[in-house]
Formats: structure tokens, sequence, C-alpha cells
């Protein structure tokens, strides 16, 4: 049994699952799918891990070591615009980022593996996650509740539409940033619209703020470094003949150092300080750090390059692969043991498969799967 064998099995959970997503701890049912696939080919089940995660134990006789696999199932909460068969049935809720893909794959692989275990040469252990996508995660509950316990590596997929199917990448060293997200409120003196010298618009000082904000990576923060700041929500007003009391921005940074996120938050409040003082408003800042930057192992991202070596090309093998400022919170497994996160392309023009992860447009080619699929099963062996 193989990639190819399964391919179409994988393909309908994959749409399964597509079209009935579920967003953060609420995947009961494709847990529930999860948990049955590992049931059915043999595989030891542990149920409602972080609340609403499974994991699943492919034990080997003699082995001394553990490998981990870890999936995502969240979908976003988000409507899908592209119009395919298997299209999101839940208004509001979407696999724009293909864990979809992800939680099929890995029961693909669990499925080859299982039928192969006379062959492994270590434990296997299966981890579907839920609640990547939204703050605090849902890999701190997997690991409270023993899913990294007696692990000695873990790996993850995610696909990639930056890269071509048939290619995957991996990262040395840093492969995703520390996301953090922040609100602003701007608290000024509301209103007539006809007497805006009687108030103190908190409009004008948001909007001021705002385009200040750009210079914090433009002009404070040192080219060499990788930094994002982008704010990504403003809210203020009621009526077009009134002049509101409040404004209030929301947005996220995204840095890969210390020492720059740090300088970075100083300068938000340095600049939402006095530009509120300036115009006789008052502010409050709440500014949340997200995941952790995500690293991989150096010993743990060889040994994904040589064995994607053993059945790709040379060219179809990025490493180091190019990192990201997006998040995720498999970094908190890479904090505790090592381990090696993979970007796993699934871009196709043929088949409009150009869309970026979040974007309502998004899909995958599922011939990446194949790839995958063939991957996961031969992390396990050392």
């Amino acid at each position: 049994m193989n990639e190819n064998d399964l391919f179409e099995e994988i393909v309908a959970i994959r749409r399964d699952i597509h079209q009935n997503p579920e967003i953060e701890f609420e995947v009961e049912r494709t847990a529930s799918i999860a948990a049955d696939s590992l049931r059915e080919a043999g595989i030891k089940v542990r149920e409602k891990v972080g609340v609403s995660g499974v994991v699943g134990d492919i034990v080997v006789p003699g082995a001394t070591r553990r490998i981990a696999l870890r999936a995502d199932m969240d979908a976003l909460p988000m409507d899908e615009e592209r119009d395919i068969s298997y299209r999101s049935q839940v208004p509001g809720k979407a696999h724009m980022c293909g864990h979809d893909s992800h939680t099929a794959m890995l029961i693909g692989a669990a499925k080859i593996l299982s039928h192969h275990r006379d062959e492994l040469n270590n434990h296997v252990r299966f981890i579907f996650q839920p609640s990547e996508e939204k703050l605090p995660g849902g890999a701190p509950g997997m690991i409270d509740d023993g899913a990294l316990d007696e692990v000695d590596e873990i790996y993850a997929l995610h696909v990639w539409p930056s890269l071509p199917t048939g290619v995957i990448g991996v990262c040395r060293g840093e492969a995703m940033a520390q996301p953090d997200i922040f609100t602003i409120k701007i608290k000024g003196r509301g209103g007539h619209a006809a007497a805006p010298d009687e108030t103190v618009d908190p409009i004008v000082i948001a909007s001021q703020l705002v385009m200040s904000l750009q210079t914090v990576i433009s002009r404070q923060t040192a080219p060499s470094e990788r930094a994002v700041l982008s704010v990504t929500q403003f809210h203020a007003g009621t009526a077009s003949n009134v002049i509101g009391s409040e404004a209030i921005l929301e947005g996220t940074v995204r840095t890969f150092s210390k020492e720059v996120q740090q300088n970075i938050k100083r300068a938000m409040h340095l600049l939402t300080e006095s530009i509120t003082k300036m115009y006789g408003a008052s502010f409050e800042i709440n500014y949340q750090e997200g995941y952790p930057v995500l690293v991989n192992d150096l010993s743990a991202e060889q040994h994904a390059v040589s064995k994607a070596n053993q059945f790709l090309k040379e060219e179809q093998v990025y490493y180091p692969g190019e990192k990201m400022m997006g998040g995720e919170d498999f970094a908190y497994y890479t904090q505790k043991i090592p381990g090696c996160f993979i970007q796993l392309g699934c871009r196709n023009e043929e088949k409009d498969c150009i869309y970026p992860l979040h974007h309502p447009c998004f899909n995958l080619d599922e011939e990446c799967m194949k790839v995958g699929v063939k991957l996961l099963t031969s992390l396990c062996s050392k």
C-alpha cells in the first residue's frame, strides 16, 4: 500500500472536510473522521485531547524512539468565493488555509504506516490538532494533555501556494514569525458634525496615527530586519452627522527578533501618546503577543531534506526555503522537542490554483497530497 493506492480516498476525505468546515476548537466532526479512520487502521486512539484533538499511536516492539506527525483541523471564519463542486456548505466558515488537506494527508499516512508497521523502526504518533488559526492556539492544550509525552521529534506539512506542486521547501532555523495583535482605542470628544471645532475628532487623530505607524518599520527598524506592522481594522462613527467620541484601530505586528518586537512596541506607544496628546485626546493600547517564532531544528530539517531527496529531484527540494511572516502554533511543539515545519508546494496555474492562503478563492492542486503523504510516511524511519 502506498500514496497512489489511497489517493482517491484521501481526496474524498479532504473534500468531505472541505464541504463541512469547523473552526477553532469546534472540530468535533473533523476529529471524529480522523479518530474513526485511525481505528479502522488498527491504531490506538485518544480523543478530546486539548479539548477536541485526536492522538493516535503505532507502537513498534523494540523501538526506542517516537516520531510525531501533526496536522491542524480547523477552518477560517470566512466565506469561500470559488465555485467548485465541494464548496463549503457552511456560511462564514471555509478551509482557505488547506487544513482539510493536512488532515486528509495525515489520515492517509497513518493508514499506510499501519499497513507496513512490521517494517517500522520507530514508534509513530499522529496528532490532529484544533484551533491553529486563533490565539491562544490549540497546541498548548495538546501539549498539556500529553501529546508530546515520550516523543523525540515532530514534523508538520503545510500546503504552500507560492511553490509549485511537486516541490517542497524547508527553512533553515527560523521558518515563521511571531504574530502579535494589537488594539488602539482613541478617546476624543464627540459632537455635531457641523461644529467640528467643538469636538476632539478621534477619526482625524486615528487617521494620522495610521499613517505615522507605517514609519515604525520604514524609518525605525533596520532594513536588515524582517518585520511587519499592518493596521487591518478601523472602526469609528455611527452616523453621517455625528462626530463620535471613539475610534478603534486593530492590526498585527510580525517579527523574528525579541529586540525588534520590543522596539516596535515602544515606538507604537510613543507615537500614539504624542499624537493623541497633541489633539487633547487619550488612548488605550492592548498589545497581545502571539505564537512564538517557529524555529526548525537543524537535525530534523536535514532529516526532512534527506527523505525528500530520496524521491524528489534536486531542483524540487528548496533548502533553505524562504521564511514567512505568517505565524504558526506548531512553534510551541518545536520549543519542547526537535521538529521541522515543511512547505508543501500546491500551486498549479493550469488548474487555477494560484491564490494565496486565506484568500476567498484559495484552492490547492490535490496532486500535491501524493507528495505530502509520501514524505510524511518517509519521515518516520531513521
